[in-house]
């Protein structure tokens, strides 16, 4: 089994990585490209036994199973130059939230899927999102579940809740790492803590709060009761969370989603470009 990656910019990076680390895949099975070719390069100084190639009809041609991992604006024209070389047997999985897989159904010969990943399966942990599109072969299905569960829990996702399945797995980490920095932030600024320690603490609070989910000791609600004994200091934090924070995650979602929408329009936009454009490499 060749496994094709097509974009080596961070999502991508981290795919390979985790499913060398995680041992789902071998360096020799990987067929990879990137329109800065530094980047593809970068990566096989780790994994010396991966294969570069240098355009993305390469990767069509010799791969079994594909992943695109380039921007939403990239899409149409990866798609277009890899066509020709697609055949029945083969599977397009593309990690781009914006490109449903009805429309990638539509386009190609083959069967078709998305996969979500999330900076956390970096750490074989955190979730993956998989869905696929109606003419996926079942063994592509099964094996796509296989490959994300060495590096994470796979979950099946319908389209309509794309995006804000997204923002909780792929974009979570990053959210929730800005408002742990203000954590930190207000720690050093309103008492006489450093900077290293109180980051160290904060750090190992959250590891510890991971592997007390994990084991399923408590649920969120569960937690918070029994750390938040009546009358004591955590209560009063509480207390200025849900007064001061508001609606701070309605409107985060509602911005996401926005945004979701722009990204929709600009790759329909791509797809309506009349056949034959051509664009650069991706």
């Amino acid at each position: 089994m060749k496994i094709g990656i097509i974009g080596t910019g961070n999502m991508g990076r981290i795919m390979i990585e985790a499913f060398i680390d995680g041992k789902a895949l071998s360096p020799s099975s990987i067929i990879m490209t990137n329109r800065t070719i530094s980047k593809a390069v970068a990566i096989q100084k780790l994994y010396p036994e991966i294969n570069i190639v240098h355009d993305v009809t390469d990767v069509a041609k010799e791969a079994d199973l594909l992943f695109l991992c380039v921007k939403p604006g990239n899409m149409h024209d990866v798609i277009q130059e890899i066509l020709p070389f697609l055949n029945k047997a083969q599977c397009v999985t593309s990690i781009t939230s914006p490109l449903n897989t009805s429309l990638l159904a539509s386009l190609l010969p083959c069967s078709t899927a998305r996969a979500i990943p999330s900076i956390t399966n970096r750490a074989l942990a955190g979730v993956s999102l998989l869905t696929f599109s109606e003419q996926c072969e079942p063994q592509w299905q099964q094996y796509l579940i296989q490959l994300f569960e060495k590096i994470s829990t796979p979950i099946i996702i319908d389209e309509d809740i794309t995006r804000v399945s997204s923002d909780i797995v792929s974009c979570g980490p990053a959210f929730f790492t800005y408002l742990t920095r203000r954590f930190i932030d207000a720690a050093v600024s309103e008492t006489n803590i450093d900077r290293e320690t109180a980051t160290k603490m904060a750090g190992e609070m959250l590891i510890g709060l991971g592997a007390l989910l994990s084991k399923q000791f408590y649920t969120f609600e569960s937690l918070q009761e029994k750390v938040s004994v009546k009358g004591g200091v955590t209560g009063e934090g509480i207390k200025v969370l849900e007064d001061e924070l508001g609606a701070v995650f309605e409107h985060l979602f509602q911005a996401t989603h926005v945004k979701f929408a722009e990204d929709l329009q600009e790759v329909n936009a791509a797809f309506a470009t009349a056949e034959g454009q051509k664009s650069p490499r991706y």
